[in-house]
């Protein structure tokens, strides 16, 4: 429901939409944009993936700050880095592909070796969704149905994309199901705020709130620990130049509530550019993208701060939840706010 509130917040960001070809097989592919305070931010229904950011810098000059492509046929020539998308049903490792639930296994799609990824062979980020307008912004919806990669239950999913005052991206989650199941949805954006054709991200500075990492085996899996950081290279709550080699969840010290927790900052003392990740969950996944070859963007070009809950949760009872009963609501929001330094 709209409220007067909502539009009144809104009032001043600008969305419209248009074509943006099709899929190999047809699918017919739109694009919005949405632009406010200087920040422009180019959405895809193929995958909800977030094409293009654009926000100003010190000298008052924008640049794109997110990695994308610029057509549909890249975005299927390229699926593996998951650039911009939204990934789901769950976002990073479960390991085994499998879980149990309520005394019941659900064997899923393995599509890392024996590890089930970010949904599987074709998951969130792999299909066409629909959209409507909203204040601010477009909702993309999907149902995902029972068995889909292996999860049990109906779920109607959505993702709402949002532009509010000084360009703040927000992004809030929300689904339901007709049967137990679990969900841990994620963006896959990747910055890189000195510019996307910029080279290296790896000078920017980084903090994390964060205390704690989850140790992963060999796999990328989980063990179950929750390690302090302290006197560790995962050491981010002072802000300092990311370098390279991360794949690894944060535990964060705000988060798994219903306001947004600050996460992260993220600085390029070149442009000033600042993006400041606020979010509900209670977890943050570090990627530096070091396995990128040039095609089309190079090692590190990016690094991805993919809010969720923790990988391999469903095989981890000690971990917070993320199993969805029916009768429930999962709602999940995460903000991306920008400013100049």
């Amino acid at each position: 429901m709209t409220t007067s509130a909502d539009t009144a917040t809104y009032a001043d960001t600008a969305t419209y939409t248009e074509d943006f070809g099709a899929l190999a097989d047809g699918s017919p592919v739109g694009r919005w944009t949405l632009e406010r305070d200087g920040v422009r931010v180019r959405v895809l229904t193929y995958g909800a993936i977030v094409q293009s950011v654009r926000a100003p810098g010190r000298d008052g000059s924008r640049a794109p700050v997110a990695l994308g492509l610029p057509d549909v046929a890249g975005y299927e020539r390229f699926p593996a880095p998951y650039f911009g998308a939204v990934v789901g049903r769950y976002a990073n490792r479960i390991g085994g592909a499998s879980f149990v639930l309520d005394g019941r296994t659900h064997r899923l799609t393995p599509n890392e070796g024996g590890v089930h990824l970010h949904g599987g062979a074709r998951g969130f980020d792999k299909r066409v969704w629909d959209a409507v307008a909203v204040p601010g912004g477009v909702r993309l919806s999907l149902v995902s149905a029972d068995g889909d990669e292996g999860y049990p239950g109906r779920l109607d999913f959505s993702v709402t994309y949002t532009l509010g005052p000084g360009g703040a991206l927000g992004l809030v989650y929300r689904a339901v199901t007709d049967a137990p199941t679990v969900l841990n949805p994620t963006s896959h954006l990747y910055w890189n705020l000195a510019g996307a054709d910029s080279g290296s991200a790896l000078g920017q500075q980084l903090r994390i709130a964060a205390g704690q990492v989850t140790p992963v085996d060999a796999a990328s899996v989980p063990t179950g620990e929750l390690r302090p950081v302290a006197g560790t290279r995962f050491d981010f709550r002072g802000m300092r130049a990311v370098g390279a080699g991360y794949d690894q969840n944060f535990v964060l010290e705000e988060g798994a509530g219903e306001a947004e927790g600050v996460a992260a900052e993220l600085y390029d003392a070149a442009s000033g550019r600042v993006l400041t990740v606020r979010t509900t969950e209670p977890g943050l996944q570090l990627y530096t993208a070091d396995h990128f070859d040039g095609r089309p963007f190079g090692p590190c070009a990016g690094i991805a701060l993919e809010t969720q809950h923790f990988p391999d949760s469903p095989n981890r009872p000690e971990f917070p939840s993320t199993v969805l009963r029916p009768g429930e609501e999962f709602v999940s929001r995460t903000e991306y706010a920008f400013s100049v330094r």
